[in-house]
C-alpha cells in the first residue's frame, strides 16, 4: 500500500485469494502458487556516452515453472519496482495457464528512461542486463519478450550477448526479435489482435449488435492501435481513442489508420481533424458498447466504476481494473473481461515463434494468425464454461481455470525430492 493505495501485487494477490476459494488446494501448493519462486536484483554499472560510470537497477522474477519454462516481458521505466515486477510475472502465470500453452510466468524491469539514453547507451545497457541475469535465461529454462519501453531491437541485443557467451546462435533465447533474426510475422500485432477477437467473442456472448456497435480504446500505441484497426476492419464503430495527453471523440466514428498516421506526425491523437478533445478519465465513462482499457495500470477503480457506462471491458493492458471496481462494475452487470484472457496473444504468438525456432521452420503469417484466433475462441469459451459452472465473473473464472491447471501441473509432477 503506497500512499493509501494498493499496490498491483497486493491486487494480483487479492484476486488470487478471492479465486481460490473456489478450488480444492493443498495449503503449502496455495502458499506455492502465491508468491515468487525466486527473484533477482542486481545493480550493474553502464559506461554512459560522456565516458562518465551510472548504476542501473534491474530486477528478474520467476513467478511459476510447474507447467515449463518461465515466460515473460523485459520493461524499461522510471517507475519499475520489484513488487510491480512480481505482480506481472504472476499474471503471467495465470496468462499462459489460461490459453493453454506450456509456460510459467516471469518478469524483468530496469529502472530507467529509455527516451533519455542515446541508442549506444541503450545497447550498452540491455547487455550488461542481460549478462547480469544471464543465470535464469536459456530457451528452455526462461525467455523474455519485448515489453513497456523495450522493442525487437532489445531482444535482438538480447540474443546476440546470450549467444556470445555461448559460442553459437541460440535464437530461441527470447521472442519478438526481429523476423530476419529468426522472428515471427504477426508477433507485434498479437496483443492487440487477440484483444479484438475476444471483444468480438464477448460481443456474440452478451448479444451486441454489431451494426450499431460502439467502441472507445484507452491507449492508442501498440496494443490499442491494432485492437481499433482490427475491429474497425471488422464493422464495429469506434468513437474514441487516447494516448498519454488526451483524447479524441467523434460520434459518427473515427478512422483508426488515419488516426495512427496523424499520432506518428504530431506526437498525439491530439489535433487529429473531425474530433472532439476529451480527457482520458472521459473516454472511460463515454456511453459504448465495448471499453477497452490498453494504457496503464489500475485505470478503472472504486472511485470512478459507477460512472462507467460501457457494456463490455476488454482489458488491453495488464491490472488496468482494480478489486474494487471489479465488485462494482459485476452488481452493475457489466461483463469485464481480464487481461490474463483478452490479451495473451502477445504470449501466444511468441510460444509460436519458440517453436519456430527450436524446429527451424517458420510460418506465414495468415497460418500464424489463424494458429492465434483458434486458440484465442477455445479460451474464451473454456473461461465461459467455468463462469456459468461457477457462477462467477469472468476474471475469477480465468483464474480458477490458470490456477486448477498449474495445481494438476504440480500434483502430477510431485514435489521435489
Amino acid at each position: 500500500m503506497a500512499n493509501g493505495r494498493e499496490s498491483v501485487y497486493g491486487m494480483t494477490q487479492r484476486q488470487f485469494d478471492y479465486a481460490t476459494q473456489f478450488i480444492k488446494l493443498k495449503h503449502g501448493i496455495r502458499d506455492m502458487l502465491r508468491y515468487p519462486k525466486r527473484e533477482l536484483i542486481v545493480n550493474f554499472p553502464v559506461k554512459m556516452s560522456d565516458d562518465s560510470v551510472r548504476i542501473f537497477t534491474g530486477y528478474r522474477v520467476h513467478h511459476s515453472t510447474s507447467r515449463g519454462p518461465t515466460k515473460g516481458g523485459i520493461r524499461y521505466h522510471p517507475d519499475v519496482t520489484l513488487d510491480e515486477i512480481r505482480a506481472l510475472a504472476m499474471l503471467m502465470t495465470w496468462k499462459c495457464a489460461v490459453v493453454d500453452i506450456p509456460f510459467g510466468g516471469a518478469k524483468a524491469g530496469v529502472i530507467c528512461d529509455p527516451k533519455k539514453l542515446t541508442r549506444e547507451e541503450l545497447e550498452h545497457l540491455t547487455r550488461r542486463f542481460t549478462t547480469e541475469i544471464s543465470i535464469m535465461l536459456g530457451p528452455e529454462r526462461d525467455i523474455p519478450a519485448p515489453d513497456i519501453g523495450t522493442d525487437e531491437q532489445v531482444m535482438a541485443w538480447i540474443m546476440d550477448t546470450y549467444s556470445m557467451q555461448k559460442g553459437y546462435s541460440v535464437p530461441a533465447v527470447v521472442t519478438g526479435k526481429p523476423v530476419s533474426m529468426g522472428g515471427s510475422l504477426g508477433r507485434s500485432e498479437a496483443p492487440g489482435r487477440s484483444v479484438a477477437i475476444i471483444a468480438q467473442q464477448a460481443a456474440k456472448y452478451s448479444n451486441i449488435n454489431l451494426d450499431h456497435a460502439t467502441v472507445a480504446v484507452q491507449g492508442f500505441g501498440k496494443v490499442g492501435s491494432t485492437v481499433a484497426q482490427c475491429l474497425a476492419e471488422s464493422g464495429y464503430k469506434i468513437v474514441a481513442v487516447s494516448d498519454s495527453k488526451g483524447g479524441i471523440y467523434n460520434s459518427r466514428g473515427l478512422a483508426p489508420a488515419a488516426v495512427k498516421e496523424h499520432r506518428k506526425e504530431a506526437g498525439t491523437v491530439l489535433g487529429y481533424r473531425d474530433a472532439d478533445i476529451i480527457t482520458n478519465e472521459r473516454l472511460l465513462e463515454l456511453p459504448v458498447d465495448i471499453l477497452v482499457p490498453a494504457a496503464v495500470e489500475m485505470q478503472i477503480t472504486g472511485d470512478n466504476a459507477e460512472r462507467v457506462k460501457a457494456k463490455i471491458i476488454v482489458e488491453g493492458a495488464n491490472a488496468p481494473t482494480t478489486p474494487d471496481a471489479d465488485r462494482i462494475l459485476e452488481e452493475r452487470g457489466i461483463l469485464v473481461v481480464p487481461d490474463i484472457l483478452a490479451n495473451a496473444g502477445g504470449v501466444v504468438v511468441s510460444y509460436f515463434e519458440w517453436v519456430q525456432d527450436l524446429q527451424v521452420f517458420f510460418w506465414d503469417e495468415r497460418d500464424i494468425n489463424a494458429r492465434l484466433e483458434k486458440v484465442m475462441v477455445n479460451a474464451f469459451k473454456n473461461v465461459v464454461a467455468v463462469r456459468e459452472e461457477k457462477k462467477v465473473d469472468l476474471r475469477t473464472a480465468a483464474l480458477i481455470l490458470a490456477i486448477s491447471r498449474c495445481n494438476e501441473a504440480i500434483m502430477t509432477r510431485g514435489i521435489y525430492p
